[in-house]
């Protein structure tokens, strides 16, 4: 009597085989990501600290002052979104194409290195090319609020623009809760509502919202954890645009 030779595998090996395969995967692929973003964690942070020699440079060649201004006009509409000269923004040009806060720094400290002004860990598709090529020419943003002052305004006096007193590096005051000032630029957690796409408002959130990397006034950067979400500006409704700038100044006011 003979055995025929058995070929293939039976459907319990290759049910064992994929169960072997699916676990790996499982184990694999939460580590790859976790490096994947902890290497997006670290240029963004290797990005600011060239933000941070920027300022500095900057504060250098200007008595002491950190990149300010423009002056902001007395009002501002959806689609030119520049609150009060001196409230912390992510802008780096305006609707006129005029470089405003951090954006001041791309005619000279930070030409060479304008791409540090985007994070690779952002949330959204971000072309920073097209908002580099912007500049000069219309509205454009970075991944990064920037404290170019330390107020929280819409709009500023009718009839006066005043210049805070703290834009001094060596000098920048306390913030709102009497601590003294260390934050200069942080990620931006900007999660809002769909609605506001229509006003030419989106969402600009950065690693996941697990944290944010911050500039500090000596140049350090910091990771920060967002568990707590006090990172994160979270607008859902037409009325919170109101308090908008307000919650943006409270996340660098965490940091500090």
């Amino acid at each position: 009597m003979t055995h025929r030779r058995r070929n293939g595998f039976t459907i319990l090996e290759v049910l064992v085989v994929i169960a072997t395969i699916g676990l790996l995967v499982g184990i694999v692929v939460p580590s790859l990501t976790a490096a994947r973003d902890a290497a997006k964690r670290a240029v963004c942070g290797s990005n600011l600290r060239q933000v941070g020699v920027a300022i500095h440079c900057y504060a250098d060649h200007y008595d002491g002052s950190i990149p300010y201004g423009p002056k902001a006009q007395p009002s501002f509409t959806a689609a030119n979104f520049y609150p009060a000269t001196g409230t912390p923004t992510s802008l780096i040009s305006l609707l006129s194409g005029k470089p405003v806060g951090a954006g001041l720094l791309l005619d000279g400290h930070l030409s060479s290195a304008a791409d540090s002004l985007f994070c690779p860990g952002a949330d959204q598709a971000v072309d920073a090319k097209a908002e580099l090529n912007g500049v000069g020419k219309t509205q454009a943003q970075s991944s990064y609020y920037y404290r170019h002052a330390s107020i929280a305004r819409q709009f500023d006096p009718p009839g006066q623009l005043p210049v805070p007193e703290h834009v001094k590096l060596h000098r920048l005051g306390h913030n709102r809760n009497d601590k003294p000032i260390r934050a200069l630029a942080i990620d931006t957690q900007f999660d809002v509502s769909p609605t506001f796409a229509s006003f030419g408002i989106g969402a600009r959130t950065h690693h996941r919202g697990k944290g944010v990397n911050v500039l500090l006034y000596d140049g350090s950067v910091h990771w920060s954890p967002n568990t707590d979400d006090r990172f994160t500006v979270r607008l859902q409704t037409a009325e919170s645009l109101h308090s908008a700038f307000s919650v943006i100044l409270s996340t660098l006011e965490a940091a500090d």
